[in-house]
């Protein structure tokens, strides 16, 4: 199938029925294919023309998510002009380091208003800015809602039981989204902390990659399960300082994704870990991960996210040393492990 065919047929798709998605990594392959199982119509959208291509010819994300095929219905593309047109919703699944380019290649076409649901999770680095600011920053004010929870996308393309969280400060989008993506096997729930939604999302990656170094040095399970419960800690003692609301930390976007993202052997996160871990470097570590390991660059921002509200992170914090700064993983181990005794209720 040819760009011009596919095009076309975009161009001919009725308004009510077309949902775009943004990004071609393994959560943006299997949103597609629950919509298109769904009975929506299902535009795909690969920043390289190539990718595409591969994608229209395998009619399989080999890459990122192989072995699930893409139903003949979804229509994939490159063509940045075209995308857009005759859409009611669009889900940006672009890597956070990538986003702020995706998304200013892609906005002199967006129409104003477009509704965007974002599943990326991650913080900027330059900015500090979590995925619906950049989005809004990019393409200007328009109804906004962030997609997360415990969803590790090879799950949910078996089609094993689900649940995630739509949030946002538009509750009609939010349960416009809620309705598309519900299904028998799949539960949405929605959260109008977007602000605490986006936060623990991200921040769960960098205790991830803690997670896996765990497994790697083959540390034991009550070194995890202290891992786990202190990481929470800090993911909400952070989210409280910028405004966030507690209750979202112990909900599907906060505890139920870190627990997902810390244990899943999936989990693209504490797979870097774990070979960090075992002593390989972390260029390796990444080299071994298909597609974007984004704690790497999340722990910088938490770091400076920090500093700047004045709240304690030693975990993720250490994790940016070892990653980022050539500490090795047993003298991060000593230096948290000898903090200052106190109390399991303060506030650090």
């Amino acid at each position: 199938m040819s760009k011009s065919i596919i095009t076309n047929e975009i161009r001919c798709m009725p308004a009510a029925q077309r949902i775009v998605i943004v990004g071609d990594g393994a959560m943006g392959t299997v949103c597609a294919i629950i919509l298109a199982s769904e009975g929506y119509g299902v535009s795909w959208w690969s920043y390289n023309p190539d990718q595409a291509q591969e994608l229209i010819r395998n009619r399989e994300n080999q890459r990122f998510l192989p072995g699930f095929p893409i139903p003949p219905e979804i229509l994939i593309t490159s063509d940045d002009k075209l995308l857009f047109h005759n859409v009611f919703l669009v889900i940006s699944a672009v890597p956070c380091k990538f986003l702020r380019s995706v998304w200013q290649r892609l906005a002199p076409h967006l129409p104003d208003d477009l509704p965007i649901v974002s599943v990326t999770k991650g913080i900027e680095n330059e900015t500090l800015l979590r995925p619906t600011q950049i989005i809004e920053e990019v393409t200007g004010k328009r109804p906004l809602a962030a997609l997360s929870g415990p969803n590790i996308a090879e799950e949910l393309a078996r089609r094993l039981p689900a649940t995630s969280t739509i949030a946002g400060e538009d509750i009609g989008l939010c349960r416009q989204v809620q309705k598309i993506l519900s299904s028998r096997l799949l539960r949405i729930y929605t959260n109008k902390d977007l602000l605490g939604v986006e936060l623990a999302g991200a921040t769960k990656n960098v205790i991830a990659i803690a997670a896996g170094i765990i497994d790697g040095l083959r540390a034991g399970d009550n070194a995890k399960a202290a891992l786990l419960t202190r990481g929470l800690v800090e993911i909400t003692r952070l989210g409280l300082a910028m405004g966030a609301e507690k209750e979202t930390f112990a909900g599907l976007s906060g505890m139920g994704d870190l627990v997902t993202t810390c244990i899943s052997p999936k989990g693209r996160n504490r797979c870097f870990g774990e070979y960090i871990g075992k002593g390989k470097s972390v260029a390796y570590a990444q080299g071994k991960i298909p597609g974007e390991v984004e704690g790497i660059n999340t722990c910088r921002s938490l770091v400076e996210l920090a500093q700047h509200h004045q709240v304690e992170m030693p975990i993720c914090r250490a994790v940016y040393e070892i990653v980022s700064e050539g500490k090795s993983v047993m003298q991060a181990i000593a230096d948290l492990m000898g903090r200052e005794l106190k109390s399991e209720n303060t506030d650090s």
